[in-house]
């Protein structure tokens, strides 16, 4: 990512693009959150972000990842584990904050997440990503979406 680019993006969305890619570095190495933190929080180049709301994404799913990994699945065509790392990594990221962050729209979530599903993910990733936690949503925040 270019330095220009890295300062158009919001601290909010920089901080859950980071976290995005620790949990991509945990499911691939199995590096602990306190791991992965601490290598990021040592990085001066990663451009503003939210170092708050990145800790508590990064922990926070890591961290309940089998209660997630269980509201996941009842909404996919395949096994969890036959997910590429980044949709896992995303529709975690993605259930994570539907669940545990209220105050954020489930609008706002679902767009976050098809946002990232389209810088790293595979070409059609994205539209797998918002199907997914579309439906999720319904369950978890029935209330929300029928207001709107």
């Amino acid at each position: 990512m270019t330095e220009a680019k890295k300062s158009a993006v919001s601290p909010r969305h920089r901080a859950r693009e980071l976290a995005l890619q620790g949990l991509y570095e945990w499911r691939l190495s199995g590096s602990s959150a306190t791991q992965i933190g601490r290598s990021t929080g040592d990085d001066k180049s990663l451009g503003r972000y939210d170092s708050a709301l990145y800790q508590q994404l990064l922990r926070g799913v890591i961290a309940q990842q089998e209660a997630l990994g269980a509201l996941i699945a009842p909404h996919l065509d395949r096994a969890l584990d036959e997910l590429s790392p980044v949709e896992f990594s995303v529709l975690l990221l993605g259930t994570y904050e539907l669940v545990h962050q209220p105050e954020v729209p489930y609008r706002v979530v679902i767009n976050e997440a098809v946002e990232l599903a389209k810088t790293f993910g595979g070409s059609d990733g994205h539209k797998f990503v918002n199907g997914v936690l579309d439906k999720l949503a319904a369950q978890v925040r029935a209330a929300e979406v029928k207001s709107k």
